[in-house]
């Protein structure tokens, strides 16, 4: 088998060269090039093609995820990080496996045995699921590099009343009529935000599943066929909720569902 031919992106020149070294000590793999800057790492993936990239996630400029998005097609990534968190959500994404830094020889020849297995297979192009990961992930860690915090209480004004939402208590967010409405409880609340506001600051748990409507999908209980190929939800709540899965949001409510 020939070699596997590699790139390597980390902002860490010392970390770059560890990986480049444990990579030829392998004997399995060519190291076909590799960057400390993100924007460098974009320009040779488009115009290059590599069995796999191992990518660091979070760096300076853009994030890892942030990378990916703007590649026209996603190649297999591992994933190379300090911070065990991101594990889980680096599968969201077409990825073979992650390492945790610092590196461990044993640990990356796993990581290779698994690439070789899926490599006849091709990677194929960023799809509308993959997608939606990469992007919500991408604003989850530009808010945590800001110092941005995820909306955890959202306010409803009526008149000279505020009551004050817990967002984890919220079902699912509705626009109708011009307005953004919070419902807990199956009570609707009118609120100050745009469904596009609410989907970047609230937290993973939430999906948009329709042009109108955001769901917690702690409370999603039954999911059905519904028309045009899209899905209808049902959630637990006293009311029973059903509500209309867009075609296209199908596949990243399923992923957000582990289903």
């Amino acid at each position: 088998m020939s070699p596997l031919r590699a790139y390597v992106v980390d902002d860490e020149r010392l970390a770059v060269q560890r990986l480049i070294r444990l990579l030829q000590e392998t004997g399995r793999v060519e190291v076909a090039g590799s960057t400390t800057d993100t924007e460098t790492a974009l320009a040779f993936l488009r115009a290059h093609d590599v069995d796999v990239v191992f990518l660091d996630i979070q760096m300076p400029g853009l994030t890892g995820f942030e990378l990916l998005e703007r590649l026209d097609r996603e190649p297999f990534v591992i994933f190379t990080t300090a911070y065990d968190h991101y594990a889980i959500d680096a599968f969201t994404v077409n990825s073979i496996d992650y390492l945790l830094k610092p590196i461990e020889p044993d640990r990356l020849e796993r990581a290779l045995d698994k690439l070789e297995r899926r490599s006849g297979a091709p990677a194929g192009s960023i799809a509308g699921g993959d997608l939606a990961a990469i992007r919500a992930l991408a604003r989850e860690l530009a808010a945590r590099r800001t110092g941005a915090h995820r909306l955890d209480r959202i306010a409803s004004r009526v008149g000279d009343r505020t009551t004050i939402l817990d967002a984890a208590r919220v079902t699912h967010f509705i626009a109708r009529d011009k307005l953004t409405f919070a419902v807990v409880n199956s009570r609707e609340c009118v609120i100050d935000y745009t469904l596009a506001q609410l989907e970047e600051k609230l937290e993973r748990r939430f999906v948009r599943i329709h042009r109108a409507t955001i769901v917690n999908v702690a409370f999603v209980q039954e999911l059905f066929p519904g028309l045009d190929g899209g899905m209808l939800v049902r959630l637990k709540d006293e009311a029973r909720t059903e509500l209309a899965v867009a075609r296209d949001r199908v596949r990243d409510l399923k992923e957000r569902l582990g289903i």
